[in-house]
């Protein structure tokens, strides 16, 4: 391994703008439940397909429909 690196002609990653924020969320465990087992099913980490569901619901601009009693 060097001792020094040159990154004078280095060029920014072109993928930065889709990296992913990582944030704290609370959820209620029976949710997470729902997608944990999910998860098992398809093979996939559940944090994933929770950031899939919400992709899809802002991609196709689903709207939780609130009425309350």
């Amino acid at each position: 391994m060097r001792k020094e690196y040159d990154f004078s002609a280095a060029s920014k990653n072109p993928y930065a703008a889709q990296l992913k924020k990582q944030i704290t969320i609370r959820l209620d465990e029976e949710s997470v439940n729902y997608f944990k087992k999910i998860s098992e099913e398809v093979g996939m980490p559940y944090q994933s397909l929770i950031n899939l569901y919400l992709r899809d619901c802002a991609a196709t601009q689903r709207k939780l429909d609130l009425s309350w009693k």
